[in-house]
């Protein structure tokens, strides 16, 4: 049936000609596999090449039987239509199943975001006498005053920040670089760290020039962070469901509230679109109100 050697090109294909990351590149080819798995629960025993409209249908009228989120039934349809996108360029097949494929509709969800005040009480909950409290103050402040995806915040190295210059470098999606400002809290809670925590933990290979370690010298992962993020959430008996991300959607809606240019905050988020960048002007109706009222040349008073 050849789908596990299509799938392992479809998988370089996303590496190399795309540059998407690790977990974008996962993401893609779990929706495949899916796919696949119908196909074997099914006894539909056919090749890539094979698959014709029809039997995508099945797919996802199964996907819907199955009580599957309209989300999660769009992801899959994006992740099948780029591998076939694949292989189109790769002359494996001459059309495209997926062409006609729609995805379901979806409303668009509003980030759940924290006010200032949920944030100081998340940051002041953090013990700073444990040896890795300095550290968590330090995370919390780059995710919110960084606007970071967790992602980049495992990733930054030492040679990606510039204290002095009040600047950090950010390898992005598509390792798409971008500079972010740091705010003087951040900064001051930086300095604290590699005072209080960094220097007394021994390196280990291949991380020691990585910004945040754990007590081991190694590289902090990713579940590491949502651990910090949640425990501290629960220490609170904070309402609301929160993530690593719940910090840049608070950055860009504080930003946005306090009136900074939508094109900035897309440069500093990263986003490739403004399109995405424009969810949070959804947050802040009020501002938008006003801008309008002051600035609309029909709602101007003529001067006399």
């Amino acid at each position: 049936m050849n789908w596990k050697s299509k799938l392992k090109g479809f998988k370089s294909y996303l590496k190399l000609e795309r540059s998407f990351s690790p977990n974008s590149i996962q993401a893609y080819t779990h929706d495949v596999e899916k796919f696949i798995n119908f196909l074997k629960e099914t006894n539909k025993i056919i090749a890539p090449k094979q698959v014709k409209l029809s039997d995508l249908k099945d797919y996802f009228e199964w996907l819907n039987e199955n009580k599957i989120t309209s989300t999660t039934q769009a992801r899959s349809i994006s992740g099948l239509k780029a591998f076939y996108k694949y292989l189109l360029i790769e002359e494996e097949i001459q059309r495209d199943p997926t062409a006609l494929l729609e995805s379901p509709k979806i409303g668009r969800q509003l980030p759940v975001f924290l006010n200032i005040e949920e944030i100081d009480l998340l940051i002041n909950a953090i013990n700073i006498e444990k040896p890795e409290g300095q550290r968590n103050r330090a995370i919390i402040e780059m995710l919110y005053s960084c606007g970071l995806r967790v992602s980049e915040l495992t990733n930054l190295k030492l040679t990606d920040i510039f204290l002095e210059q009040g600047y950090i470098r950010v390898i992005g999606k598509g390792d798409k670089e971008r500079l972010v400002p740091m705010g003087e809290k951040a900064i001051d809670e930086l300095k604290l760290y590699f005072e209080n925590f960094r220097k007394n933990i021994k390196f280990q290979k291949k991380s020691e020039n990585f910004l945040f370690l754990n007590r081991n010298g190694y590289k902090l992962s990713r579940v590491m962070i949502f651990t910090i993020v949640t425990n501290l959430a629960k220490k609170i008996n904070l309402a609301k469901k929160i993530s690593p991300h719940t910090f840049r959607h608070s950055f860009a809606t504080h930003l946005i509230e306090g009136g900074a240019d939508l094109r900035a905050v897309q440069e500093m988020l990263g986003h490739e679109s403004i399109l995405t960048t424009q969810i949070y002007t959804h947050l802040d109706r009020e501002y938008l109100k006003d801008a309008i009222i002051r600035f609309h040349p029909r709602n101007m008073k003529t001067k006399k």
